[in-house]
């Protein structure tokens, strides 16, 4: 179990606010269809997740310094938001534009890295494989 921060650094209501990473957590960056993959493996296993159905993409929580030295599969398009990036995070009733897809909690905000880079490779990995096969 990840050691979770204070939830001081969430906004309140349906607001959205810029925080900066690397303070209280690093946010990990996938593309939606890639991080739904990962999800489904993850189960009960994940913390919090911010969706931007925008952007296409989720965002995991992670501990600070934690992801600085992965190495994904080329064509990933992993990226880990550390201390010189900010993140958009929305209110705990926000329900569009940027939402938790699952929420933060006390006692559940952080995903173990370990965990997550486990289950990203493997979504990686039939991501950028789909992608790369021919065409009938």
């Amino acid at each position: 179990m990840q050691k979770t921060p204070p939830l001081e650094w969430l906004p309140t209501g349906r607001t959205v606010s810029m925080r900066p990473a690397g303070r209280w957590w690093d946010a990990v960056q996938v593309p939606r269809s890639m991080g739904l993959d990962a999800l489904g493996h993850l189960a009960g296993a994940t913390g919090a997740v911010i969706e931007d159905p925008g952007g296409g993409l989720l965002y995991w929580l992670i501990p600070t310094g934690s992801a600085y030295t992965w190495q994904m599969p080329p064509g990933a398009q992993v990226t880990v938001l550390g201390e010189t990036n900010h993140l958009i995070v929305p209110g705990p009733q926000r329900t569009s534009g940027p939402h938790w897809r699952i929420p933060p909690t006390r006692g559940n905000t952080l995903t173990d890295p370990s965990t997550l880079h486990d289950a990203l490779t493997e979504a990686a990995a039939r991501a950028v494989g789909q992608r790369s096969a021919p065409q009938p």
